[in-house]
């Protein structure tokens, strides 16, 4: 072309790039791996010619050292619980680092934080243990409620010798009711009272 050496073509789509996979320590010192995908785009041709080598390349490059330093300064349960947080912090740092190269990043996602296979199993343990203390919570609880409802209806029982005797009844109805049963009838002892008192 008249009056032009060379031209740079330029695509100003949005690039996705997959970071691969990090080992990154975390701030309370647990090794993870972790992968995640960055978009950007193109948003000034004459900054990315001019201001850099390789525009694509260096934020390519800057997208892993950013995320590695953005994780880096999060513990365990922050990464795993806060991802959607890191994911923005990452954009916002990385967005500023590539401006002045012409690059507008448009996304970041952390697609996985994988833990080693010992702390796995390990927390997995935890988590199982944690579920048996609350079941075991839970059974005392329920029996701290049957021993109080027993205290009570033994409170009422003993106020009421009627109640006593009601409650003997119905246990032999209960018995009654099964085949080939015997039922001794038990005689209070007060009936017996009145004989030894005569005997005397």
């Amino acid at each position: 072309m008249p009056c032009i050496d060379t031209y740079r073509k330029i695509d100003l789509r949005v690039v996705s790039y997959a970071v691969p996979p990090q080992e990154i320590l975390s701030k309370d010192s647990v090794t993870v791996s972790v992968d995640a995908v960055v978009y950007f785009r193109t948003s000034d041709p004459i900054a990315a010619v001019n201001n850099v080598d390789d525009a694509i390349y260096s934020t390519k490059l800057l997208a892993q050292t950013t995320l590695r330093n953005a994780l880096g300064m999060k513990t365990l349960t922050e990464m795993l619980c806060e991802r959607e947080a890191i994911a923005q912090l990452t954009e916002t740092i990385l967005d500023e680092g590539t401006e002045h190269w012409g690059i507008k990043v448009e996304r970041v996602e952390v697609k996985d934080i994988r833990l080693p296979q010992q702390l796995t199993r390990a927390m997995a343990a935890e988590a199982e243990a944690a579920r048996e203390a609350r079941a075991k919570v839970v059974a005392a609880e329920g029996e701290m409620k049957a021993s109080r409802a027993l205290k009570e209806a033994a409170d009422v029982l003993a106020d009421s010798p009627v109640a006593i005797q009601l409650r003997h009844l119905q246990a032999l109805s209960s018995i009654a009711a099964e085949h080939n049963s015997t039922i001794v009838f038990p005689v209070p002892i007060d009936l017996f009272g009145s004989f030894m008192k005569k005997d005397k």
